[in-house]
């Protein structure tokens, strides 16, 4: 047998062997984690740490992407350190990142555009996020911005202050959107307030508010395509 196959490799490096041979897509959630845990305990490889982590987790990346380093700490698993969580955590917005660069569309010309872009973004959030999408009269995208942060259950949106960032940024129209962290798509009452309550405010400037989009883990909601704007 050659001295370079994979079984005379240590455990910790296989992951790593494995990715060089046959490309990442070969290797498990599991194998890919270990990669990044880089190495085990006297007990335990590399492999065996990423296992345990992701069964903490019941084997959800989504749910291990919405852990904080410190509550990855908290996870108590021997051999998983800050250090360690701080390169998983690291890896993992990365990921998100490059799923949000895919998504992002100059020109909005759906609620799909739009639900894909801010999915990749905030469906990993633990706690609500409100963003606004400023668009010119070609629904070409002049600014987005993070106007709000909440609890799990909800946050609060101040009209006036978006409304005068619609201004700025001379917009006549405007998308809405938020998270879920419940992953439930539903409008909830206060959202429904709080979109009228905007759309409402939005025409004496002569804006519009084109549709308010929910995200999360399950998928998306449109205001606009259920016909409530």
């Amino acid at each position: 047998m050659s001295t370079n196959s994979i079984k005379n490799w240590s455990e910790d490096d296989r992951p790593r062997e494995k990715l060089l041979l046959k490309g990442s897509d070969a290797l498990s959630n599991a194998e890919l984690l270990a990669i990044l845990i880089n190495n085990g305990t006297r007990n335990k490889s590399a492999v065996d740490l990423a296992k345990e982590l992701m069964a903490l987790v019941n084997n959800d990346l989504q749910r291990l992407g919405q852990l904080s380093v410190k509550e990855i700490v908290n996870l108590k698993v021997k051999g998983l350190g800050e250090a360690k969580a701080i390169a998983i955590a690291a890896a993992l917005e990365i990921g998100i990142r490059r799923g949000a660069v895919e998504n992002k569309r100059e020109i909005i010309r759906s609620s799909k555009d739009v639900a894909n872009y801010f999915k990749a973004q905030l469906q990993y959030k633990n706690h609500e996020v409100f963003v606004a999408i400023f668009l010119n009269q070609a629904s070409k995208i002049l600014h987005n911005e993070v106007l709000s942060e909440g609890g799990i259950t909800g946050t609060v949106v101040d009209p006036r202050m978006l409304l005068r960032k619609a201004l700025e940024h001379n917009a006549v129209s405007i998308i809405l959107c938020h998270n879920h962290p419940s992953g439930n798509l539903k409008p909830s009452q206060a959202d429904k307030d709080l979109t009228y309550k905007i759309s409402e405010a939005a025409k004496f400037f002569d804006i519009a508010v084109n549709d308010h989009i929910i995200v999360s883990n399950e998928g998306y909601y449109s205001f606009a395509d259920d016909g409530l704007l």
